[in-house]
């Protein structure tokens, strides 16, 4: 990895339940200026972030189903909607872990049915399995199935459950995807360091709310 680069891996991610105005102009501005690869925030900031983005060159990026999943598909399907309508590139969408525990099917069609929706007006995807809360064989498996479902991405964590990214999941998930799909680490990224072992183990994107801190601290390490 190019230490000089750490910042394109980072999406600068602001998804606190207090968030304003004023956090994310900060939040876009800092992005600007950092040269980071996105920012990261709840699907009523969009139509602003997109206005204040301009035509930087800072991706947009939002979550669907946010924090816990389990909303029906067509609650996501419409946020979605609703995010694409507000000028998003990207959408992190949470896995249905409670269907998964119930060994059902149905997380797959889901995730089916959000990846054409949202491909459809070329926005990329990633799926969110939430590892703190899935076994080692739930997480292969729901790794495959994201990827057989469409997805371009398969992320770590929401941030918001026990535990966020480890090291034993990222080199995991890496060992189980299909060509071409990525790897978003996300949930307690605060270093150089730990992005810097993220990215080594397979990851393609950092997700963190410590950006400016990582850049900063790489010329230390």
């Amino acid at each position: 990895m190019d230490r000089d680069k750490i910042n394109q891996y980072i999406e600068h991610t602001n998804l606190s339940a207090q968030i304003t105005h004023h956090d994310v102009e900060k939040l876009i501005e800092e992005a600007k200026e950092y040269q980071f690869y996105g920012v990261c925030l709840p699907p009523f900031w969009v139509k602003k972030a997109k206005r204040d983005i301009g035509k930087s060159g800072v991706k947009l990026i939002t979550v669907i189903g946010f924090p816990l999943g389990y909303q029906k598909t067509e609650s996501k399907l419409e946020e979605i909607k609703q995010a694409i309508k507000d000028g998003v590139d990207e959408v992190d969408v949470v896995l249905n872990v409670s269907a998964v525990k119930a060994e059902m099917i149905w997380p797959k069609i889901e995730l089916a049915q959000c990846t054409k929706l949202a491909h459809e007006s070329n926005v990329v995807v990633k799926l969110i399995l939430e590892t703190a809360y899935l076994e080692e064989e739930e997480i292969v498996a729901m790794t495959k199935m994201g990827c057989a479902a469409g997805a371009d991405f398969i992320k770590t964590s929401t941030g918001f459950a026990p535990r966020g990214a480890s090291l034993e999941d990222i080199r995991l998930i890496h060992n189980h995807l299909s060509e071409g799909v990525g790897i978003k680490a996300s949930g307690g990224i605060k270093t150089f360091l730990q992005a810097k072992e993220m990215i080594e183990a397979g990851a393609n994107r950092i997700g963190t709310s410590s950006g400016i801190i990582i850049v900063k601290d790489h010329g230390r390490v």
